[in-house]
């Protein structure tokens, strides 16, 4: 079984869709004590879609209690998928959220690294791009190696360690557009708007998931 978190944005509905497309099972998370990482919990998989701003997104998080919940799950290397701001808050920090006088605005902080905004005039990226995956990916195994996904951001990750770089794409830079270390996995691009190979992103990522 398949946990969506639903923080009180995102796009939810599209990934339910998508996920009942497949024949996932998949339910979202009633609170960050169903992500208990000791004992057996319902989920096998945790998904976090898209949609949001940084510093909303984590504001939420922080005050329903999911942010240590989300960190020890990753910690614990159990599986997760970040859409879009999914894969954002993995951050330390983001430009989209400066510090500001009196405290800093953190990120989950699972990756080392921030998020920057681009550069050119012509922002929020909206539409599809070509995705560039690693020959390593697991994420994007049978999938073709330059695949068009959908977009729809204004910020970028910037890792601090290459090695957790699953895919890249350009847009006025070359940026990273997926990440991959262990269990854990985010994407810049919404798979659930992504037609075909979106589907097959999402399936790859689910594997044997089966209902709880």
């Amino acid at each position: 079984m398949i946990g969506v978190v639903d923080y009180g944005a995102g796009n939810l509905g599209s990934v339910m869709n998508a996920l009942a497309r497949l024949g996932i099972p998949a339910r979202f998370v009633k609170g960050p004590d169903e992500l208990r990482v000791s004992g057996a919990g319902p989920f096998e998989k945790i998904l976090f879609p898209g949609d949001g701003h940084f510093a909303t997104a984590m504001a939420s998080l922080e005050k329903s209690g999911y942010d240590q919940a989300l960190r020890e799950w990753i910690q614990a290397d159990k599986p997760f998928l970040g859409i879009c701001i999914g894969l954002q808050l993995l951050f330390e920090s983001s430009e989209e959220a400066p510090p500001g006088e009196d405290t800093a605005i953190r990120g989950l902080s699972v990756i080392s690294g921030t998020v920057r905004r681009f550069p050119g005039r012509k922002v929020p990226q909206i539409g599809w791009n070509q995705t560039e995956a690693g020959p390593a990916s697991t994420l994007f195994q049978g999938l073709p190696e330059h695949a068009f996904f959908y977009y729809i951001h204004s910020y970028y990750a910037a890792p601090e360690d290459d090695a957790v770089v699953a895919a890249e794409a350009e847009y006025y830079v070359r940026y990273c557009s997926a990440v991959e270390r262990g269990s854990l996995a985010a994407v810049q691009f919404h798979p659930e708007k992504s037609g075909v190979l979106g589907l097959a992103l999402l399936k790859n990522w689910a594997g044997g998931c089966h209902a709880g």
